[in-house]
């Protein structure tokens, strides 16, 4: 199959980071939300991110206007019809996903493939509120979108072979290296990151050490670009314990269990850098 047109639903810091490597790949990207305020501040961050490689002379002027020329806004899910692959990028959430993915599978063409973005829930299960499972598959991008080159691509249980070698073939396109992971909670990336994270996070509710002492620790000591606890109020607080929420339950082991700190941020609505305060204080 020959991918022309690609939706991705969701404008938020992954969605929009998707659609704007999406368009600078060359394909025509519907950008959907379910308000036009919400695809226009989408769009506004693709601008802004295009403006800066501009300015570092990494992109020219008309290559960007020619980005921004294959973006399509919409708030219709409707708008499906048109594409060859959706790339699902909405919050994580189960129930707001299966309820995407029925409606995706009423609307999009028989030969369109069904993408999540998920970073944690099992694919098997989106596909199962499909009629056409073997051409649903996970596409874990990292954050931020455009800098981050790592792709999971996640099989569920009847994802065809075919689908995974289009899915991988397009990651390239997007100049993405794609890493295959089988369909287990929290795949590769989150399995292994969120519990380091909570781990980081009980070293602060047990006062073995500041936030800031405990990032400086794993930045000059293991060599990590970012801190924890940083690392965590850039993802957010609710989406790293929703992330340990889904790794508890999936394996039943209680080194998943949630850092009760880390509950009780979420639920004073301290979740990082999106509400001003995390483990730090943001302007």
């Amino acid at each position: 199959m020959n991918v022309q047109t690609i939706m991705v639903i969701g404008a938020g810091q992954m969605g929009s980071g998707i659609a704007q490597v999406a368009a600078g790949a060359g394909f025509r990207v519907f950008l959907n939300d379910i308000k036009q305020e919400f695809v226009e501040r989408g769009l506004g961050t693709i601008t802004k991110n295009l403006t800066r490689s501009v300015e570092k002379g990494a992109l020219s002027e008309a290559e960007k206007q020619a980005v921004l020329s294959r973006l399509v806004l919409s708030t219709d899910l409707a708008d499906a019809k048109n594409a060859d692959f959706v790339i699902e990028a909405v919050t994580e959430n189960m129930a707001v996903k299966t309820q995407i993915f029925t409606t995706l599978d009423e609307v999009c063409p028989p030969h369109a493939i069904l993408a999540s973005n998920t970073s944690s829930l099992p694919i098997t299960e989106i596909a199962a509120v499909t009629k056409r499972p073997e051409k649903v598959i996970g596409m874990h991008f990292m954050n931020p979108v455009p800098v981050m080159k790592l792709v999971e691509i996640i099989r569920g249980l009847q994802t065809a072979d075919e689908v995974y070698q289009l899915t991988e073939d397009l990651s390239k396109q997007m100049k993405k290296v794609p890493v295959s992971v089988n369909d287990f909670p929290g795949f590769v990336s989150n399995r292994v990151l969120m519990p380091m994270i909570n781990e980081a996070i009980y070293c602060v509710y047990e006062r073995v050490a500041t936030p800031e002492a405990i990032d400086e620790v794993m930045k000059l000591g293991m060599n990590h670009p970012m801190g924890p606890l940083t690392l965590a109020d850039f993802i957010g607080l609710d989406t790293c314990l929703y992330i340990m929420e889904v790794l508890h339950e999936g394996f039943g082991d209680s080194k998943y269990r949630p850092c009760p700190l880390l509950r009780k941020y979420v639920k004073a609505g301290w979740l990082g850098k999106k509400s001003g305060r995390g483990f730090y204080v943001y302007n």
